[in-house]
C-alpha cells in the first residue's frame, strides 16, 4: 500500500519546505523506493499563471501544460520524477470544483460547508492518480496558523486517521533561532508551532529543525519532551553550502532512517545509494575554473522569478566542472546610458530570459546587439529569442520599425500572437481562448531540428521535446528576411509553422529558443543547451 507523508511548516515562511520535501523524496529513492511529490497551495488563485513574479516567483510548467508553484521544480530536479496536473492544487481550484459540483446538483441540495465538502475534495485530490508508488509526499504551503491553510490541515488530519499510523506520517519543519548575544538556540518557537499544530488535532511524528548549528542532545530531549516526540525524531536541518548538499546532510542527520523506522520498514544492512549526490557536491566544491554570466531580465529584484534558470546555469557549470557566477542585471539599465555597457565587459556569456511586457525590451535588444558585435556567447530564452529576432530584423534586415505586437500596434510585427498570422485551428495551440485572452502555448511540444545546425550537434537528436509558456511567437512570414539577416531557423514545430530555435552560424555561440529548457534541467542530468552555453563561456574566458 502507498504510504503518505505530509510536510507542514511553522514559525515563518521560506524555511525550505520545498527543498525538504524534494530531499526526502530523493533519499527514499536512494533507498530503492518510488515516490510522487505533491504541493497543496492555500492561496485562492486558481493557479499562479496570472500572479506577479515579484510576489510569487517563477511559474513552473509541467509536461501536460499546468502552471504550478516553483516547488514542483525542486521536486523534479531532485527526484527526476516528472510532475503532472494531479501533483498541484490550490484553494482556488478546490473551491471552483466544489462550487461547480454544487451548481450541477451533485450534492443533492445539501448545504455546502468547509467540512465535509471542501475537506473531502482535498482528500480526493491527495489520493487521486496514484498507481504503484511506494510513497506520496504532500507539502502544504504556508505556515501553521495561516487562516487560508486551515482546510488543508483539517483534511490531512482526517486523512491521517483514515489511513492509520502504518500508512501516514506527519513531518513538521520549524525554526530553531540562534541568539548570538546569549549564544543559545531557542526552542520556544518550535514548541509554540507544534502546540498550534496539536490544537488542530495533528501530532507531528518527525520534527525537522532549521538552524545554523547542531542541536545539543539536551535540547533535543527538551524539544521531544514538550512536543511529545522521541528525541531521535528531532532532526537537525543545518544550513548547507548548496541545496544539492542537503540530501547528504539530512541523511547524515538520520531523516530517511527515522522515516523508515516509523513505518517499520527500516533494514539497517541496506545502505542508500548516494553516489549521485556526492559526485555533484564534489564538482560544486572543487571547481576547475569559473565563468561569469550576465542574466539580463526585468524581475531581477526577486531572483525566485528565475529559480529554474539559475539552477540550470549551475547545472551547466557542474557538467563543465566550473563555478558559474551570475550577474543579475535589470535590462532597463541599458536604455538609460551608453556607459552602462561597461558592466558587460568582463562577462563570458549573456543570457536574456523569458518575460512579458514592453518594459525593458529595448534594453534586452541592446544587449543582443552587444553580444552579437562583441562575439560573446548569447542564449535567448522565449522572450530572449524574440528580442534576438527583432534585433536581427532591425540591424540586418533593414526593418527599423520591427517590433512585437505585444507592445502595441506596429508596422513590422516580427513577433505577434499566433492568431495574427496563422489560422487559429492549428493543432499546436493549447489553451487557445483562456480567460486572460489571446493564445497560450503551454506544456511540452515536439520540435524538429535542422541536421546542419549547432543545436542538432548539441542535442544529438533530430527530434526533441521541450516545455513552453508563451502567447507570442516569431512570425513565420519574416523567416526569409531574418535568414538574409544572418539567422538560421534551426528548429521548427512539426507542422513547420512555428519557429522554435534560431542561431547565428557566423557567431561562436548564439542560440535563441522559444521554449524553456531550464524546466527540464537537473543537477545529475544537465540540459544540453546549458551545458553547451557554459562550455562556450569557458572558451570565451580563455580568449580574454
Amino acid at each position: 500500500m502507498t504510504r503518505f507523508i505530509f510536510i507542514t511548516g511553522g514559525v515563518v515562511s521560506s524555511l525550505g519546505k520545498g527543498i525538504a520535501t524534494a530531499t526526502l523524496g530523493a533519499l527514499l529513492q536512494a533507498r530503492g523506493y518510488t515516490v510522487r511529490l505533491r504541493k497543496l497551495d492555500p492561496y485562492l488563485n486558481v493557479d499562479p499563471g496570472t500572479m506577479s513574479p515579484y510576489q510569487h516567483g517563477e511559474v513552473y510548467v509541467t509536461d501536460d501544460g499546468v502552471e504550478t508553484d516553483l516547488d514542483l521544480g525542486h521536486y523534479e530536479r531532485f527526484t527526476g520524477v516528472s510532475a503532472r496536473k494531479s501533483d498541484s492544487i490550490t484553494t482556488g481550484q478546490i473551491y471552483m470544483d466544489v462550487i461547480t459540483r454544487e451548481r450541477r446538483g451533485d450534492y443533492l441540495g445539501a448545504t455546502i460547508q468547509v467540512i465535509p465538502h471542501v475537506t473531502d475534495a482535498i482528500k480526493e485530490f491527495i489520493r487521486c492518480d496514484i498507481t504503484e508508488e511506494d510513497f506520496v509526499l504532500c507539502e502544504i504551503g504556508g505556515t501553521v496558523g495561516d487562516i487560508e491553510g486551515l482546510p488543508f490541515l483539517e483534511a490531512i488530519r482526517q486523512l491521517g486517521n483514515e489511513l492509520g499510523h502504518d500508512n501516514s506520517l506527519r513531518l513538521h519543519l520549524t525554526l530553531l533561532p540562534h541568539i548570538s548575544s546569549t549564544g543559545e538556540l531557542k526552542t520556544k518557537p518550535t514548541q509554540h508551532s507544534v502546540k498550534e499544530l496539536q490544537s488542530m488535532g495533528i501530532q507531528p511524528d518527525i520534527l525537522l529543525c532549521r538552524c545554523n548549528q547542531y542541536i545539543p542532545i539536551d535540547q533535543r530531549c527538551k524539544i521531544g519532551q514538550f512536543c511529545n516526540i522521541r528525541p531521535e525524531a528531532v532532526i537537525t536541518a543545518l544550513d548547507a553550502l548548496s541545496i544539492y548538499e542537503v540530501p547528504l546532510r539530512y541523511h547524515d542527520e538520520g531523516l530517511d532512517t527515522e522515516v523508515l523506522r516509523y513505518f517499520s520498514i527500516l533494514r539497517e544492512e541496506i545502505k542508500p545509494s548516494l553516489a549521485r549526490w556526492t559526485g555533484i557536491m564534489d564538482r560544486v566544491s572543487n571547481p576547475e575554473g569559473q565563468v561569469k554570466i550576465a542574466v539580463i531580465g526585468k524581475y531581477t529584484s526577486l531572483l525566485d522569478s528565475y529559480k529554474s534558470l539559475a539552477e540550470a546555469l549551475i547545472h551547466g557549470g557542474i557538467a563543465n566542472k566550473v563555478r558559474v557566477e551570475l550577474d543579475w542585471i535589470n535590462s532597463e539599465m541599458f536604455e538609460k546610458e551608453s556607459e552602462s555597457f561597461i558592466r558587460l565587459n568582463d562577462v563570458n556569456g549573456i543570457l536574456v530570459p523569458g518575460g512579458f511586457g514592453e518594459r525593458g525590451s529595448e534594453g534586452k535588444i541592446a544587449a543582443v546587439t552587444f553580444a552579437r558585435e562583441r562575439r560573446i556567447p548569447y542564449f535567448g530564452i522565449c522572450f530572449g529569442m524574440q528580442m534576438a529576432c527583432i534585433e536581427a530584423a532591425r540591424s540586418g534586415g533593414g526593418l527599423l520599425n520591427a517590433s512585437s505586437s505585444e507592445f502595441g500596434p506596429c508596422d513590422e510585427p516580427v513577433v505577434g500572437l499566433l492568431t495574427e498570422w496563422i489560422n487559429s485551428t492549428v493543432a499546436e495551440i493549447r489553451n487557445f481562448d483562456n480567460d486572460y485572452g489571446g493564445t497560450m502555448r503551454l506544456g511540452s511540444y515536439k520540435c524538429q531540428l535542422d541536421k546542419n545546425s549547432r543545436v542538432y550537434n548539441i542535442y544529438g537528436n533530430a527530434l526533441i521535446d521541450e516545455r513552453h509558456r508563451h502567447r507570442y511567437e516569431v512570425n513565420i512570414n519574416y523567416k526569409s528576411l531574418l535568414e538574409k539577416a544572418g539567422l538560421r531557423f534551426a528548429g521548427m514545430s512539426l507542422d513547420g509553422l512555428l519557429p522554435e530555435i534560431i542561431e547565428r552560424p557566423d557567431h561562436p555561440w548564439f542560440v535563441g529558443v522559444q521554449f524553456h529548457p531550464e524546466l527540464k534541467s537537473k543537477p545529475f542530468d544537465p540540459h544540453p543547451l546549458f551545458t553547451g552555453f557554459i562550455a562556450a563561456a569557458i572558451k570565451q574566458a580563455s580568449l580574454v
